[in-house]
């Protein structure tokens, strides 16, 4: 299991748009509206960091994203 955490970025006044495109895209877990530098913090939960990245151009795909930050998650023991 993989864990990512996107931080994303979209235009102006597309937040709702841009919510309803992420929240379809399989392999999504969470996605928190926030405020300060990033728009979205979306939280990725797949199989293998092949799919993640996969996701990760999903969501740069979608038309009213600008910008994203990803972060890989690490499991301690």
């Amino acid at each position: 299991m993989v864990i990512g955490v996107t931080m994303v970025n979209v235009l102006p006044g597309k937040e709702r748009a841009a919510y309803n495109e992420l929240h379809r895209i399989e392999g999504i877990k969470d996605i928190y509206h926030v405020f300060g530098e990033y728009d979205f913090v979306v939280i990725i939960e797949v199989e293998d960091l092949g799919h993640l990245n996969y996701i990760v151009d999903l969501i740069r795909e979608t038309e009213d994203v600008t910008a994203t930050q990803t972060i890989v998650g690490a499991e301690l023991k």
